[in-house]
Formats: C-alpha cells, sequence, structure tokens
C-alpha cells in the first residue's frame, strides 16, 4: 500500500524526487568542472540493479506490459481475497519498478546533461503515470467499501496485515479521494506537475553559462552552483563580495524565467490541493503524512519568538571574524581558520569511530556496507551538486551520491547520507517492503543524528583549543543552516503559496519581494545586526528544495529531533540505544509523530523547537567564555 497511501501526491511527481528526497543540505565545495580522475571504487556500481543497460531496457519494457494487469481488478475489490490478490500486484509490480527507476535516476544524476540518461528517466517517468491512471479507480473503491468491511476483511485475511495501514490510511484521506474519472484525471497530470521542476533543474545545472571572475590570488573561479559553495568561504572578503555580485547577479538574469518555473510549481500545487478539497496547500501536503498543521505553526512561531539567538550568533560572528559591518557575504567563512583535512578514506574512519554508541551490530554493519560501491564520491562534469541518498530499490542496497571534498563540511555531509542509509538498511531489514517507505520527517532525523554524533566525537578528540572552537563554530553554523536558515525557507513556502491562493500574482520580481523581506527579517538588518542588499534576494531561484513542497521544514524539526536522541545516547545507556534503534528499524510502520512519540518525543510541543535553540545558545555560552578570557 506504499503508493495508495501517496494521495497528496501523484505517483509520478513522487517517482522525481524520490532520488533526491533524503538530500543533503550542504552543496559540494568544489567547482564541478575541475573534478580529477579517481579509482573506480569511488564510483557506484550499479550491476546489482541490472547488468546492463539492455537487461534494464528488457525489465522497462516487460513492466510496460504489466500496467495493464494492474486495471484488472476494477470493481471487483469487495471480497478479501481479490482485495489482496490486488494489493498484492501493485506491491510486486511497484517493487519492481522503483527498482528500474533507481537505475534510471543515478544513471541521469552522473551526467544531468546526457539525452540518454534524461530519455531513461523519462521512460519510467511515463510508465509511472501510466500505472498511475491503470490504478485510478483503487483508492475510490476502498473509500466506498467503507471502514466496516475493511477491517473486517484485515481481520479475516492473514495476508492483509502488512497492507493493514496503507488501508486504514486510504480511509483516513477518504473525504479528499475523487471519483475514479477525475482520479484517472489528475494521474494523467503526472509529467504536467513535473514540469516546472524538471525545467528548473536543467536550466540551472545544464544551461545557464556561469561566470569565471579572477580572485585576489589570481584563481580563476569557474561559479557555477558547486563553485560557488567553495569560493563563498574565501578568506579574503572582497573576493567574497566579487563572488557574491558574480553569482547572484547571474541568478537575477534569469528572474523572470525561475519566478515562471515556482509560479508554475506553486501553481499546481494549489490547484491539485483545491481538487481534493483540503482547506489549504499546507494541509494537502502534510497530510500524506499525517503531521498536524500544528507542527508546521508551531515551528514558525517558536522560531520567530526566540530570533534574538540567531542575531546574537550573527554578533559572534561578526566579533570571530574581526567584522564591524557584517554582510551576508560573511555568513559562509569558518568562524575559526583551520588546516584539518578529511579525506575519503579519513572521513569513514572518524564516523565509524563515532558510531560506537549505537553498538556493535551498527557499527559492524556500516563497516561492511561503507568498504562496498554504493557510493559516487567525487564531482565530475554534469553530475547533479549536493548529495543525497537513493533507496527506493527494496531489494538492493541504498546509493549515495556526494561531491566529497577534503574538508570538514564534506564529512559532516557524508555522515549525514549514511545516517540515511543506515535508516534504509536497518528499515528493510525490520519491515516487509509495503512498511519500508520511511517518511523524510523521520529519516532526516536520523540523518542529522549520525552529523551530530560525528561533532561530539570531533570534540572529545580535539588537538587544542583552537580545534575545539572550530567544532563548536561549526556546530554554529549547522544550527543555523539547518534549523534557522530552513525555517526561513519555510515561511517564504508559506507565503508564496497562500499569496496564489488569495488569487494574487506570482513573478519572479514578486518572490524576490516576499524573499527579502523574510530574508532581512531572519538577519535582523533593521536592528544594524547584518546587511541584506537586494543583491542577495534572488537567493530564492537558487534552492531546488522549493520543488519538493514543503519539504525544508523537516530539516528544522529533525535537528531538534536529532539533538534529543544524541542527548539521550549520552546519557541513557542500553534503553537509549534500543529505543533509538527501534525508531530506525520502525520504517513506515506507523505515522511519524507517532512513531517519534513511542520514543518520547512530542514533536506538536514547542519543547523540541526550544530545546535545539537553547542548545545554540549553550554553544555560544562556551565559545564566549573561551573568548573572554583570551582578551583578560
Amino acid at each position: 500500500m506504499k503508493t495508495i497511501k501517496k494521495l497528496n501526491r501523484s505517483a509520478i511527481k513522487f517517482a522525481a524526487a524520490s532520488t533526491l528526497v533524503f538530500a543533503a543540505l550542504a552543496g559540494p565545495a568544489i567547482a564541478q568542472d575541475t573534478a580529477p580522475a579517481v579509482d573506480e571504487v569511488y564510483v557506484w556500481d550499479l550491476t546489482p540493479f541490472y547488468p546492463s543497460y539492455d537487461d534494464w531496457d528488457a525489465e522497462l519494457e516487460r513492466l510496460q506490459g504489466e500496467v495493464a494487469g494492474l486495471a484488472a481488478y476494477e470493481g471487483r475489490l469487495d471480497d478479501a481475497q481479490t482485495l489482496l490478490e490486488a494489493l498484492d500486484a501493485q506491491s510486486t509490480f511497484y517493487r519492481e519498478v522503483l527498482r528500474v527507476w533507481t537505475y534510471a535516476s543515478n544513471t541521469r544524476s552522473t551526467n544531468l546533461g546526457d539525452p540518454d540518461g534524461q530519455a531513461m528517466v523519462g521512460r519510467v517517468q511515463a510508465l509511472f503515470q501510466q500505472a498511475a491512471a491503470a490504478q485510478s479507480y483503487m483508492a475510490p473503491e476502498i473509500v466506498a467499501l467503507g471502514e466496516r468491511r475493511i477491517e473486517g476483511f484485515i481481520s479475516r485475511e492473514d495476508g492483509l496485515a502488512k497492507h493493514a495501514r496503507g488501508l486504514r490510511d486510504t480511509l483516513r484521506q477518504g473525504e479528499h479521494v475523487l471519483t475514479p474519472e477525475a482520479e484517472q484525471v489528475l494521474s494523467l497530470m503526472g509529467i504536467a506537475l513535473g514540469a516546472s521542476q524538471n525545467a528548473r533543474n536543467l536550466l540551472a545545472n545544464a544551461e545557464i553559462e556561469w561566470p569565471t571572475i579572477t580572485l585576489s590570488d589570481g584563481t580563476e573561479a569557474h561559479l557555477t552552483p558547486a563553485g560557488y559553495g567553495l569560493y563563498r568561504e574565501a578568506p579574503n572578503r572582497a573576493d567574497r563580495e566579487a563572488v557574491f555580485d558574480a553569482f547572484w547577479g547571474r541568478w537575477s538574469d534569469y528572474e523572470s524565467t525561475f519566478g515562471a518555473t515556482l509560479n508554475g510549481e506553486v501553481q499546481a500545487n494549489v490547484a491539485t490541493a483545491r481538487a481534493r478539497n483540503y482547506d489549504n496547500t499546507l494541509q494537502y501536503f502534510l497530510s500524506g503524512d499525517n503531521i498536524p498543521e500544528e507542527v508546521y505553526r508551531t515551528l514558525v512561531q517558536v522560531t520567530n519568538d526566540r530570533i534574538d539567538v540567531l542575531h546574537r550568533y550573527f554578533r559572534l560572528r561578526a566579533r570571530m571574524l574581526e567584522i564591524e559591518d557584517l554582510g551576508y557575504h560573511d555568513i559562509y567563512p569558518a568562524l575559526v581558520e583551520t588546516d584539518l583535512s578529511f579525506p575519503i578514506d579519513e572521513t569513514r574512519e572518524h564516523v565509524l569511530a563515532s558510531m560506537a554508541p549505537l553498538g556493535p551490530e551498527y557499527v559492524d554493519s556500516f563497516a561492511a556496507a561503507s568498504q562496498e560501491r554504493w557510493m559516487h564520491v567525487y564531482p565530475q562534469p554534469g553530475k547533479a551538486s549536493g548529495a543525497y541518498m537513493s533507496g527506493s530499490a527494496y531489494d538492493v542496497h541504498p546509493l549515495i551520491l556526494l561531491n566529497h571534498q577534503d574538508t570538514y563540511n564534506s564529512a559532516s555531509t557524508y555522515a549525514h547520507e549514511w545516517g540515511h542509509a543506515m535508516h534504509q538498511v536497518l528499515t528493510n531489514e525490520n519491515q516487509p517492503y509495503e512498511l519500508s517507505s520511511f517518511s523524510i520527517f523521520t529519516t532526516e532525523i536520523a540523518a542529522i543524528a549520525q552529523e551530530l554524533m560525528l561533532q561530539e566525537h570531533m570534540l572529545e578528540q580535539a588537538a587544542s583549543e583552537n580545534e575545539r572552537l572550530f567544532y563548536l563554530g561549526y556546530a554554529l553554523e549547522q544550527m543555523r543552516g539547518t534549523y534557522f536558515r530552513q525555517v526561513m525557507f519555510s515561511e517564504f513556502e508559506v507565503a508564496i503559496h497562500e499569496a496564489v491562493e488569495r488569487g494574487e500574482a506570482m513573478t519572479g520580481a514578486r518572490m524576490t519581494e516576499i524573499y527579502g523581506e523574510i530574508l532581512r527579517r531572519y538577519h535582523g538588518h533593521d536592528e544594524g545586526v547584518l546587511t541584506i542588499t537586494d543583491r542577495e534576494t534572488i537567493e530564492w531561484a537558487y534552492i531546488p528544495h522549493f520543488y519538493f513542497n514543503f519539504y525544508v521544514y523537516q530539516y528544522a524539526t529533525s535537528i531538534a529531533g536529532a539533538a534529543y536522541f544524541v542527548d539521550q545516547l549520552e546519557d541513557g545507556g542500553d534503553q537509549a540505544r534500543e529505543t533509538y534503534l527501534d525508531f530506525l528499524k520502525a520504517g513506515g510502520s506507523d505515522y511519524p509523530v507517532e512513531i517519534l512519540r513511542d520514543a518520547g518525543l512530542d514533536m506538536t510541543s514547542a519543547d523540541p523547537y526550544n530545546a535545539v535553540i537553547d542548545r545554540m545558545v549553550a554553544v555560544m555560552d562556551e565559545i564566549e567564555a573561551i573568548l573572554d578570557a583570551r582578551e583578560q
């Protein structure tokens, strides 16, 4: 039932997002056109999925022939045995087609400009759309059967146990299930609903000619999105300003086009939410995981109530960098300079050591998996930027895309993606396929917890006060970037959707205006904390996550949840470890808020968000104490 439960997204839209759904926040710290040749051990091996393209192609054709069979149960779901047969057929189909999708989408990710990879993905997207249309009858028929009959079927037919959660979830969303004809129309819109995202990604990653500037040391800096991730950290402040001028200037050149693509996404979201009779678009996107709207609203409210903590961080950054007039171009350099290096193999060893609180079985599993060719490690021309874990293929191992550079940021990203991958491994080992589709809401906790454990390990082995300051500074920046920045993005998402819901025209210029107001408020522009110029208010166009739709708030909820679990692991002994591992093993067996409540964490309250902000305060207290002692 993992497809039926996603009533709030078409199957094709889910497929288009699934490869990047567990993406790290940080982009790569190197321009992709400077990638060196690497040993094949650092390039993933896709042959466990299919030995060759021809094998993949043959499987795709076979699955295309299976689509008609999905429709064979229409009008026949009124007995337990037939319902079981229909659901088992659905599971078998999607279990296999997601393997096809994983091979195609990850092939494309290594060279986004390759038309062959684009064609592979397009063919699978078409298959998803055909399958969704063929099964458009299923949810309406299940809703029509009603709770009493469905519960009777579940109690009489043992085979329905693995489908029970999906069936109940479909009934829960019954008021938003349309007629079979309307469901079919919406399913046929799948590729159209993904068009804006695809256009944006091609423009940003493959078609824009990014500028090259000469830095003060003579470096020719090619400012692709990946190059920007490196050169925005330049120690020379004039270089950073030049990077911002050139990079954001190029995005501004395309303000109207990016406005059109994001507006297309928002318009589609609002229309679909209305078609499904939701009160608003936010409710629509939260409904799939049964996330109460109060989680989102409370997160934003608590953050705004305590925005002074973020402003304190910026004042501390200005003090540490010895800058009186802090600007947006000053938020990326490390607070403490270091010559620490984190090559990929050493990174693995650090992450391995940091996992000790999770017990020997977990550590041994990672030790073995991380020696396999599950990762595509280094940048190369045309490769997707950033990092992600792709785990849709239940019967094969997860894949991890990195753009590794020998920095601590890359080491932290490595830990993050392996947190996702180990969550997937434990889920698949402990849950049937039908209950293996965990929520972003929970898996981001698993990923960020792994980052925090790495931080704790590095702080424990820091060889000097300066090294300790470096890791503390990184922890602060992570809380800024993973908590406050993501809540800021979340406010923007709500704002542009609510504007369209009110009937307001949404252009690139209007998005820049809305984003600029929020950006200035979060950074204390009017209070003189940090200056935001018009130059950087185009930043909204740079954020691909806005096409994943109400996704980024989960980074903020997740760092709160991750901090809770890491604190428990430090102080709670064996019981805390078992509770956390049970959380990972739960996969998609319940709604994410309920899984977390079972683990002792209530995400509907303000407490988790205040706790992570308090954690930030404690880190600043320690840093300021060190600085004050030095100045005496």
